[in-house]
């Protein structure tokens, strides 16, 4: 195992604090993403903008269908959100892009109802957000195994063991080859091994999937720092957006009239090139020992709502690759 976890009600503990003043956040049935966007698609120009939409425009709506048919009761909420590259590379203006994001999904009859710096995910105001999941990495295998030091330490975690390492004894015979095994194996192991950051520890760089997990862990109300919910949607107008990235909240409400942004499910359109890194995402959130606390708020709201909602915290996710 990593270093222990700090898990809200040991928080409380410290604190003195009960554990039912950890602050819930309102939630929409389900937070559909539109997209991401880098750089390079900004600069291909509006037509490839507007092809991404009318991409993912029929399984947006085929997942707005889905959710309103499964609920029990009441009318569907649901929200949407596109998450912008800021952090990798900077590029034109938040008021720029945003602008010309909604409009090219006006054209395709979506609304964009959140918009998000992935640099958010890193850092939202004074708290290290990536470093708060960094906290509750679990690891596997366990630490020390093979002579592998814990995920929080060497800044890599895999679903499984690697093929053991070493020289052969002097003039023995050659170490016999063996293979990585994945822990949770069907039949055939899918090892993976991911790198979580680069460089040293004042200064470091998060990889996109380890990012991209924080993503889905905000977007499904699960992420607390002190009690509170971290990188609360502002609400803006894409007119009023800042020049400067820095000077943008990490989540903007661009519609007044929307769903929460939190959600108990989410669902993402996304291009087929993002594949390798949502398989990632799904193998960092599987060693992710989750604040019991919110977890336990989120799962008690669904209940009340007649909803059967998945333990497991990857199975509350879902993609199309487009």
């Amino acid at each position: 195992m990593g270093r222990p976890v700090t898990t809200a009600d040991d928080l409380a503990a410290e604190l003195g604090t009960p554990v039912s003043a950890i602050r819930s956040v309102a939630l929409s049935h389900l937070s559909i993403e539109l997209g991401h966007l880098y750089m390079n698609d900004f600069l291909a120009g509006a037509d490839r903008l507007r092809q991404q939409f009318r991409r993912v425009a029929p399984w947006a709506q085929s997942a707005r269908r889905q959710t309103a048919d499964t609920l029990p009761r009441g009318r569907p909420r649901i929200s949407t959100c596109f998450l912008i590259d800021d952090y990798f590379t900077r590029f034109s203006t938040p008021r720029e892009v945003v602008v010309s994001l909604v409009a090219a999904a006006a054209d395709a009859g979506l609304t964009i109802d959140y918009v998000a710096r992935e640099s958010g995910c890193a850092r939202a105001g004074t708290v290290e957000v990536a470093r708060l999941v960094q906290d509750h990495l679990v690891d596997e295998p366990a630490e020390g195994a093979n002579g592998r030091p814990a995920a929080t330490v060497s800044g890599w975690l895999s679903n499984g063991q690697r093929s053991p390492v070493g020289s052969a004894a002097a003039m023995g015979a050659p170490r016999q080859w063996q293979p990585p095994r994945q822990s949770a194996v069907q039949n055939h192991s899918i090892f993976v091994d991911i790198e979580l950051w680069s460089g040293p520890d004042d200064d470091r760089l998060w990889s996109c999937p380890f990012l991209a997990a924080v993503w889905q862990l905000q977007r499904l109300g699960l992420v607390r720092h002190l009690g509170e919910p971290v990188a609360v949607p502002v609400p803006m107008a894409p007119a009023d957006l800042p020049s400067e990235w820095e000077l943008m909240p990490p989540i903007v409400r661009l519609n007044p009239d929307a769903a929460p942004f939190h959600a108990y499910r989410t669902f993402t359109a996304m291009d087929g090139r993002f594949l390798p890194i949502e398989m990632s995402v799904r193998t960092i959130l599987g060693n992710v020992a989750i604040d019991p606390a919110a977890a336990g708020q989120v799962r008690d709201r669904a209940r009340g709502e007649g909803l059967d909602l998945p333990e497991e915290t990857v199975d509350r996710i879902g993609y199309v690759f487009v």
